[in-house]
C-alpha cells in the first residue's frame, strides 16, 4: 500500500515527525518498505508560463523562451525540452535556487544569456520522467510558489501489509492505526448523501447469492467528461503509484484509495439495462479496459447489461461500455463482493489489478454506500451533472454483521504478563473504531465490520499490545522441561536415505514439482496428473506423477554442458488425482526417491580401464540403500513403457511391487535429445524406510559347507524366480545363495542360458553330514526342474 503523508495527516493530526510515523507504523505491525521525500528543497522554484519561443541561433536543440514568473517583466531562459512551446505552464527555478547539485546562476548558452531553468519532474525529485518539461494546469496561478502550489514537502510511503489487515489498503484505515498510536482521534468523514436532481436510474439484480450481496448504482446526467482531474486529486493519485488518467476514472480510484472501496463507473449511454450480477457461462467473452479478450466460466462473477457481460466484478471493466471523453452521462457502481468469489480470478487471466488485490482480501460490506455518496459530491463539484437517486439490491442474509467479542481483564494481563490500565485499554480499542462497553469482567467490544481479522478474544488482546506496544512486554525466558522426542528404530529417516546416496558418489537435486505436460506425455506418465489452475508457465502446467521426468531433464542440461559423468538424485513427492489413486478429495501425495546416472562406472582414474555405467552398477546402490533398513528386494521384468526392453525391472518388497530400475528406452532417449544410455530407478520412500527392530542372534559354531551348482534354464525365466525356487526348496538350512557365473553360446542349447550358483548351508546346533547336503542339493535340483524346467548343465 503506497500513500502520500500529507494524505494520512489529513484524516488524522499528529505532531509526530516523518521519522516517528514510519518507526510508529513499523511498530504497531504496519511495515514500512519504503520512504521516498518529494519536493523537501523547492525554495526558489515557482510557477511559470511561457510566453513566446523561438529557436535558438547557434543551436538546432534549444530554444529561447520568454517566460512569465510573476515579475515586472518576463525573463528570458534557454531552454532545450522538446515539448517547451508558448503558453505551457511548467516549473521555473530561479537565480540562486539550488536544484539537485546544481545551483541555478544567470549564464550565457552558446552566446544567448539565461536567467533560470525550466525543470522537468525528475530535475524536482517529484517523478522519473525526464522527458520534457513538468506541465502545469493551464489555470496554475503564476508566480505562486511550486511548494505551495503542489502541496510539498511530502513523502511517498510504502507499507508491507499483512493479508489480514485488509482494512489498511486505504488511507483511512491506516489512520485509525495511527490514531490509537499516537493517542489521536480520525477526523470525521464529510460524506452527506448529495441531493437527487434527476429521475434517472438503471434497476440493478443479483443472480449470485452470497458471492454478491450488495450492489449499488448511480446515474449521473450532463458531466463534462473532458474537466482536467484537479492538481490537488492528481497529485495524491501520482505519490500513491497511480498515474493520473481522465477525471472520472481518477475519481474512482481516489475514492478506492482514501475509503478502500474499489468502484467503477460505465458510460450510461452505452447501457440499456437492467444492470445485473450473475455467474458467468461457459464460453462468455469480454473485451477488457486493456484491450485484451477474456474467456469466462461459471468461476468468473460477471456483471451484466441486459444479461450482456460488461465487466467482470471485483476484477476490471469492459472496454465497449467505458468513460472517455464524450462520455456524458455515467452510471457509477459501488458494490461488495465476497473474498472467495475474487480470489485467484485475475491471476487466471494474468492481471492483477488494485481492485482485485482488495476484494480478494475482504472490502468493509458496509463502505459501497458511502464511497458513493463521496464519489459523486466529487464529480458533482469538478465535472457538473445532476445526480439520480441511488439504485440498490442487497441480500441481507449473506452480509457480514459486526460482531461483539469479550475481553476479559485477566486473560488479557495473563498472556501479556503486564497489567494495562482500564482506561488504556478503551482509549486503544475506541481509537481504532471499535465500540467498547465496559462489564465486571472486562470489556464487550464490538468489532466494525471493515476488521475482518477481529474474531476472538486474543485478537483483541492482540490490538491492544501492537498499540500500546511490543518493547513494554516483559521479556521472561519460559519455564517447564522440555521433552526430546527420540527418531522411531523402526523408521529410516530421510536424512540417512540422503546420506547413504551421497556416500554412493550421487549428487542431490531440487526439481520444480511442476512440469510440462508434454514431457509427462513423452514419459507416458500423464496419467492422473494434476493441472494447475495458476500455472507460473506454460511449461510448469501440472503437477508431476514421478520423479524421473525432471532428474532426467536434469542429468541431460548437465551432459549438454560437457558434464561427461552425471550422477544424480532426488527424494520428494509426486502427485496424482484422486480418481487416479483411488481416493476422494484432494490430490493423492506420494513421497519418492529416485535416482539417474550417465557416464562411466567410475571416475576417472588409472587403476582400472572406463567402462560405462550399467544395471548392474545401479542395482548395487539400490540394494545399499535397501540395507539400511534391512529390506530384501527382489526383480522382475518388467514391462514399462520408459524401460530398455529386457534391461529394466520392477522393484518388489515383500512381494509388492514399490518401483522400478533399469535402463531408459532408446526412443525415449532420442525424444529427449540424450544420445548416451542412461540408469535409473525410483521407489516408493516408504519401501526404503520401513525397518523392523534388530534382534540378536547368536552365530554358529559349527563350519558351513558349500555346493557349488550350473544349471540350464530357459532365457524366459527370471534368475528371481529361480532364486526364490531354489530358496523355498532348501529349507531352513540355506544361509546364502550366491550367482556367480552367467554363460550363453556355443555348448548351450539357444533360448537357454547357463547359470551357476554357490549354496552355502549351515546349522547352529551341529555339523552337517553329506547326506545333509546332499538332499538339500537334490531337492533343489527337483524343484528347478519341476518348476522352471532347469536342469543340471553336462
Amino acid at each position: 500500500m503506497k500513500f502520500s503523508e500529507r494524505w494520512l495527516r489529513q484524516h488524522v493530526r499528529t505532531e509526530a515527525s516523518r521519522e516517528d510515523l514510519t518507526a510508529t507504523l513499523t511498530a504497531i505491525g504496519l511495515e514500512v518498505e519504503d520512504i521516498v521525500p518529494l519536493g523537501d528543497a523547492l525554495e526558489g522554484v515557482v510557477v511559470a508560463r511561457i510566453v513566446s519561443a523561438e529557436k535558438h541561433p547557434e543551436a538546432d536543440r534549444l530554444q529561447v523562451c520568454q517566460v512569465d514568473a510573476g515579475g515586472a517583466s518576463p525573463l528570458q531562459i534557454v531552454c532545450g525540452a522538446p515539448n517547451a512551446r508558448p503558453g505551457l505552464v511548467a516549473p521555473l527555478a530561479t537565480i540562486g535556487t539550488r536544484v539537485g547539485a546544481l545551483t541555478i546562476q544567470a549564464a550565457k548558452l552558446r552566446g544567448v544569456a539565461s536567467n533560470g531553468m525550466l525543470c522537468s519532474a525528475k530535475e524536482l525529485g517529484l517523478d522519473a520522467d525526464a522527458s520534457g518539461l513538468l506541465e502545469l494546469p493551464d489555470d496554475a496561478p503564476v508566480g505562486r510558489p511550486l511548494a505551495d502550489y503542489l502541496g510539498l514537502p511530502d513523502a511517498t510511503i510504502e507499507l508491507k501489509l499483512t493479508p489480514n489487515r485488509a482494512d489498511c489498503f486505504s488511507v483511512r484505515g491506516i489512520a485509525f492505526d495511527v490514531a490509537a498510536a499516537f493517542g489521536s482521534q480520525v477526523a470525521p468523514l464529510q460524506a452527506p448523501p448529495v441531493d437527487v436532481a434527476s429521475d434517472a436510474a438503471l434497476p440493478v439484480t443479483l443472480n449470485a447469492g452470497s458471492d454478491a450481496p450488495r450492489y449499488l448504482g448511480r446515474v449521473i446526467e450532463g458531466v463534462d467528461a473532458t474537466r482536467p482531474t484537479p492538481v490537488w486529486m492528481a497529485e495524491r493519485l501520482r505519490r500513491s503509484g497511480i498515474r493520473p488518467v481522465s477525471f472520472l476514472v481518477d475519481v474512482t480510484q481516489y475514492v478506492m484509495l482514501e475509503l478502500g472501496q474499489p468502484m467503477h463507473a460505465f458510460d450510461r449511454d452505452l447501457l440499456t439495462g437492467p444492470v445485473g450480477v450473475r455467474r458467468a457461462r461457459p464460453g462468455e467473452t469480454l473485451k477488457l479496459l486493456d484491450g485484451r479478450d477474456a474467456t469466462l466460466d461459471p468461476q468468473f462473477l460477471a456483471i451484466t447489461d441486459n444479461d450482456r457481460v460488461v465487466a467482470l466484478a471485483g476484477l476490471m471493466g469492459g472496454f465497449d461500455t467505458r468513460v472517455t471523453d464524450a462520455t456524458r452521462n455515467v452510471f457509477l457502481e459501488s458494490a461488495h463482493f465476497a473474498p472467495d468469489a475474487i480470489i485467484g480470478r485475475s491471476r487466471r487471466l494474468g492481471l492483477h489489478t488494485d481492485a482485485a488485490h482488495r476484494f480478494e482480501r475482504g472490502v468493509d460490506p458496509e463502505l459501497p454506500r458511502t464511497a458513493l455518496e463521496y464519489a459523486t459530491r466529487l464529480i458533482l463539484d469538478v465535472a457538473g451533472g445532476r445526480a439520480g437517486p441511488v439504485t440498490a439490491a442487497e441480500l441481507d442474509a449473506h452480509l457480514a454483521q459486526p460482531r461483539t467479542i469479550a475481553l476479559r481483564r485477566a486473560r488479557l494481563a495473563r498472556v501479556l504478563g503486564l497489567t494495562v490500565d482500564d482506561a488504556e485499554v478503551e482509549r486503544i480499542l475506541r481509537a481504532l473504531g471499535l465500540e467498547v462497553v465496559a462489564d465486571a469482567d472486562g470489556w464487550q467490544v464490538t468489532a466494525p465490520t471493515r476488521r475482518f481479522d477481529l474474531a476472538i478474544e486474543e485478537d483483541l488482546i492482540e490490538e491492544v499490545v501492537r498499540i500500546h506496544g511490543y518493547d513494554r512486554v516483559p521479556k521472561t525466558l519460559p519455564g517447564g522441561a522440555t521433552r526430546i522426542a527420540a527418531p522411531s528404530e523402526t523408521r529410516v529417516a530421510e536424512a540417512e536415505l540422503r546420506r547413504q546416496l551421497v556416500a554412493r558418489d550421487c549428487l542431490e537435486t531440487v526439481n520444480f514439482a511442476f512440469v510440462d505436460a508434454a514431457l509427462l506425455a513423452a514419459w507416458q506418465a500423464d496419467d492422473g496428473a494434476v493441472p494447475l489452475a495458476n500455472p507460473l508457465s506454460a511449461e510448469l502446467g501440472v503437477m508431476r506423477t514421478a520423479l524421473l521426468p525432471g532428474l532426467v531433464a536434469t542429468l541431460a542440461r548437465n551432459l549438454a554442458r560437457q558434464q561427461t559423468r552425471v550422477r544424480l538424485f532426488e527424494l520428494g513427492k509426486v502427485f496424482v488425482s484422486a480418481d487416479q489413486a483411488g481416493t476422494t478429495g484432494a490430490p493423492a501425495e506420494t513421497l519418492r526417491v529416485a535416482a539417474a546416472v550417465a557416464g562411466d562406472a567410475q571416475a576417472e582414474q588409472w587403476g582400472q580401464p572406463a567402462r560405462p555405467v550399467d544395471y548392474f552398477d545401479l542395482k548395487g546402490d539400490l540394494e545399499a540403500l535397501a540395507a539400511v533398513a534391512g529390506a530384501q528386494l527382489t526383480f522382475r521384468r518388467s514391462t514399462a513403457a520408459h524401460g530398455h526392453p529386457g534391461r529394466s525391472a520392477d522393484v518388489l518388497r515383500d512381494g509388492a511391487r514399490v518401483g522400478w530400475i533399469g535402463e531408459l528406452h532408446p526412443r525415449l532417449l532420442r525424444a529427449l535429445d540424450i544420445d548416451t544410455s542412461v540408469v535409473a530407478f525410483e521407489l516408493d520412500a516408504a519401501a526404503l524406510q520401513a525397518r523392523a527392530l534388530p534382534r540378536v542372534a547368536p552365530l554358529s559354531r559349527f563350519p558351513s559347507v558349500r555346493r557349488d551348482l550350473a544349471i540350464v534354464a530357459p532365457d524366459a525365466v527370471d534368475w528371481a524366480a529361480l532364486e526364490a525356487t531354489a530358496r523355498g526348496a532348501a529349507g531352513p538350512l540355506l544361509t546364502g545363495i550366491r550367482l556367480f557365473d552367467r554363460y550363453a553360446g556355443q555348448g548351450v542349447e539357444s533360448g537357454f542360458r547357463s547359470l551357476a550358483m554357490g549354496l552355502i548351508l549351515q546349522e547352529t546346533s551341529r555339523t552337517l553330514t553329506d547326506r545333509d547336503v546332499e538332499t538339500v542339493v537334490a531337492n533343489v535340483v527337483e524343484a528347478l526342474a519341476r518348476d522352471h524346467g532347469a536342469k543340471i548343465r553336462g
